[in-house]
């Protein structure tokens, strides 16, 4: 009951954080990625996969999911980014031949940030915010919630009128899940991609 409170209020942060936004934005965006649009604002639905990292990848290889993201002009060549999304991490057999199988983990993240396009379609994205995890007793974390910070890169082009293909690359990482436990730290290499429209 805790953690879907808890997911609630984040979900409900970031939509207000992007209402206030596009209400103080204006209409311009990057030139490569102007949108006929008659706010600008950018919704794409991806799908998500990648490749566990550091400790985290000695009882899980990889994930796959999908998310929902939000890109709001704020200024020129500047977008405020909003995202959320599910993620399943696979769990590895025969951890480091130890005959022990970990158990899948569920993640539910949701960042806020900013992309930036310095030229053309390649854009620099930075975002932060909370990581859910959904099996917090089948894994033993104390923490049903961690701080997740998500650099990445990418390119966003136009495939006619308001849609558009966006691929980008990304390291997410989180903070533990179990104090003074490094193991219960999330890193991965995370690839997007998504199909992205405007709304008259």
């Amino acid at each position: 009951m805790k953690s879907s409170i808890k997911i609630s209020a984040v979900l409900l942060m970031l939509l207000a954080i992007s209402f206030g936004v596009r209400a103080q934005s204006t209409t311009s965006t990057p030139s490569s990625s102007s949108s006929s649009s008659s706010n600008g604002i950018i919704y794409s639905v991806g799908v998500e996969s990648g490749i566990s990292s550091g400790k985290f990848n000695s009882a899980y290889r990889w994930n796959i999911g999908g998310s929902l993201e939000a890109d709001i002009p704020v200024a020129s060549q500047f977008y405020f980014n909003v995202n959320a999304g599910y993620l399943n991490f696979n769990n590895k057999n025969n951890i480091d031949g130890t005959g022990f199988s970990g158990k899948n983990i569920s993640l539910l993240p949701a960042t806020a940030g900013l992309k930036y396009f310095p030229v053309s379609i390649f854009y620099i994205q930075a975002n932060a915010g909370a990581a859910f995890i959904l099996d917090k007793r089948d894994l033993n974390y104390n923490k049903t919630a961690a701080f997740l910070y998500t650099p990445g890169v990418g390119v966003k082009f136009s495939v006619g009128g308001d849609s558009y293909i966006d691929a980008g690359v990304k390291y997410e990482g989180t903070t533990k899940y179990t104090s003074n436990v490094d193991n219960s730290k999330i890193n991965f290499f995370e690839l997007r991609v998504a199909y992205g429209f405007g709304i008259k």
